[in-house]
């Protein structure tokens, strides 16, 4: 990268440092008008170059702050147009043209599709680009008000074909890793952030005048928190640097880290005490991201039977 990853995290935090869940229709203009959408795009199309870990900062410093909107989704259809060199489009949806994606299997859990001008469809026959504008929509309810999912109905629509055949299921695998990467890197964001404030909580409130951070019991928590955070981290920046790393092994990690992020999110709830129960206070939320997280993309089930299946078959 010709930006080190600690460079672009301080550039990124900068972004979005202030409160949580920005508005979303500022967050997009922000990440369109900083290029986060073309990090990944090869220089020769029109982007940067800075491959899957730049991917991976970006969506940390989202998850950090709960950004709202298609981001994810956004570099989905970017990746498949870069791969199958649809130039055209691809400028258009670097720009910040609204384009969305499948966060799982089939067309549902698809954000803001009433927004977007296409949806990309992916099977192991045919990935294609549909206009939206015929696509029946369905708003998914969610515990997690972060995100605006739907489930569309494409009919017989056919659309852009990007691949078919052999070269279909080979970018449907490489678009699934990606959805892995930036779903872990959101997780991870967020269980940082989740750590964070809850530290701050312990070295503020008091009680039988002492901080709460000074309780030997509580202090254990907040390290059991850390280890398995900074493990999930390092798990996870060693498989953005490898370039081996496929679809299932890109969903375990996701798994792992969607899984650490709900376990420091229930602990930031007990450890706020009375106030991390209520509405008010921002613990919930973390909460429900990282539940939502956990589901979208295949759920740990899911990807620990592939990952056990490949081990048999090796």
């Amino acid at each position: 990268m010709s930006m080190t990853r600690s460079e672009l995290q301080d550039a990124a935090a900068k972004a979005f440092d202030g409160d949580l869940t920005p508005d979303a229709a500022q967050s997009w203009t922000l990440i369109t008008d900083m290029g986060w959408l073309m990090m990944a795009v090869p220089e020769d199309q029109g982007g940067l170059g800075l491959g899957r870990e730049a991917v991976g900062v970006i969506h940390q410093a989202l998850g950090r702050t709960l950004v709202e909107g298609p981001t994810i989704a956004q570099m989905l259809v970017i990746e498949a147009l870069s791969g199958a060199g649809q130039d055209e489009l691809l400028g258009r949806a670097m720009a910040g043209e609204m384009m969305t994606a499948s966060l799982s299997e089939g067309l549902t859990a698809v954000p803001d599709a009433d927004r977007a001008s296409h949806l990309l469809f992916v099977d192991q026959e045919r990935v294609a680009l549909l206009p939206t504008q015929r696509l029946g929509l369905t708003a998914r309810a969610t515990w997690d008000k972060t995100r605006r999912l739907f489930d569309v109905d494409a009919g017989e629509q056919q659309g852009i074909v990007l691949a078919r055949g052999e070269a279909a299921a080979a970018l449907g695998d490489r678009l699934s890793a990606l959805r892995s990467l930036a779903l872990a890197a959101d997780s991870l964001g967020g269980a940082d952030a989740a750590l964070r404030m809850t530290i701050d909580y312990l070295e503020t409130r008091r009680q039988f005048d002492r901080p709460l951070a000074l309780f030997q019991a509580l202090k254990h928590r907040v390290a059991d928190m850390k280890t398995a955070l900074v493990a999930a981290e390092a798990l996870f920046w060693g498989r953005a640097d490898d370039s081996n790393a496929d679809a299932t092994r890109m969903g375990a990690m996701k798994a792992h880290a969607a899984n650490v992020y709900r376990l420091i999110a229930e602990e930031a709830i007990q450890l706020h005490g009375g106030i991390g129960l209520t509405m008010e206070h921002p613990c919930h939320l973390f909460l429900k991201r990282a539940t939502l997280n956990a589901a979208l993309g295949g759920d740990a089930e899911h990807w620990e039977e592939a990952a056990g299946r490949r081990l048999l078959a090796a």
